[in-house]
């Protein structure tokens, strides 16, 4: 806020006072206007973070981590007791080395194959960034990925969507897997814990190989069910869906749900993720957008 000029104080008494009333009068509107569009920030604010679910969406969104972040964070909850909860949900766990930087750089890995059945057959590539190791190398993640998109649990379970891998022409979605400082590059670090994302502006999905070698604290070391997870989760977003919170305590986690940070609502709102209210809700780890059948 301006401050007078204390020459003011010292002006003739036969001078009038009109400058100095004109100025304080300035300074009052402004402080009242910027009092006004605080408020109003303050509401739209409130009112952005308290939607509801969105339905699924289109993939014209920007990069989505693993958490997704298609709408702007919430803040971080400010209980201390509950946010270090949230972090030991959402920290990488112990486990197998990993890349920690590539070239950035990304080689389509060799082999296509059929259709399967659904009304939407998306083309996909599988691709991997050039320095990226990975047990089982480049073939194994290849093979990895085919199997969960053909799996009767996953997006092919209610006919609607089909997938087909190809290895030239130009895809649908890219499914790369890439370095953990490629990974943050792309996906953004806005919350400082290890993810995966989609991106609609290069139709990829980046699949982080740090999550990928360690699996996640929710999953209690369960890495092939996890991998299954991530792989469901990020093309789910590439085939239009958003972020959901758990629905119901002890039910099965929806696969869009940020299970790489946590099953708990309270834990995800803690964190400033999107789409998550704190209501006492925690689910079961789940990788499957339809585990027990097609829907």
């Amino acid at each position: 806020m301006a401050r007078l000029d204390p020459a003011g104080h010292h002006r003739r008494k036969s001078r009038p006072r009109t400058r100095r009333t004109l100025a304080t009068s300035v300074v009052v509107t402004l402080m009242l206007l910027g009092l006004t569009g605080f408020a109003v920030r303050e509401a739209a604010r409130s009112q952005q973070t308290a939607q509801p679910d969105a339905p699924p969406a289109s993939t014209s969104a920007g990069p989505h981590d693993a958490a997704g972040h298609a709408s702007p964070n919430q803040l971080p909850n400010p209980d201390p007791q509950l946010y270090n909860a949230a972090m030991a949900s959402a920290e990488l766990p112990p486990g197998g080395d990993f890349t920690v930087e590539g070239a950035k750089r990304w080689a389509v890995v060799p082999g296509s194959g059929a259709p399967t059945t659904g009304t939407n057959v998306v083309k996909y590539t599988v691709e991997v960034e050039e320095g990226v190791q990975v047990v089982g190398g480049v073939a194994g993640f290849a093979s990895d990925v085919d199997t969960i998109l053909r799996d009767p649990r996953g997006w092919i379970g209610n006919g609607k969507h089909g997938f087909q891998r190809v290895d030239s022409g130009k895809p649908d979605l890219r499914i790369s897997l890439t370095s953990q400082m490629t990974t943050r590059k792309l996906c953004g670090w806005q919350i400082q814990f290890e993810g995966s994302c989609f991106s609609s502006t290069e139709n990829r999905v980046t699949i982080n190989v740090a999550r990928w070698v360690r699996g996640a604290v929710s999953y209690q070391g369960a890495l092939v069910e996890y991998k299954q997870y991530v792989i469901n989760h990020e093309v789910g977003h590439g085939i239009g869906y958003e972020h959901r919170p758990c629905q119901e305590s002890g039910a099965l986690a929806p696969v869009m749900m940020q299970q790489s940070w946590g099953v708990s609502n309270d834990y995800l709102a803690a964190l400033g993720t999107d789409r998550v209210k704190a209501d006492g809700k925690v689910c079961r780890p789940n990788a499957w957008p339809f585990p027990t059948g097609a829907r």
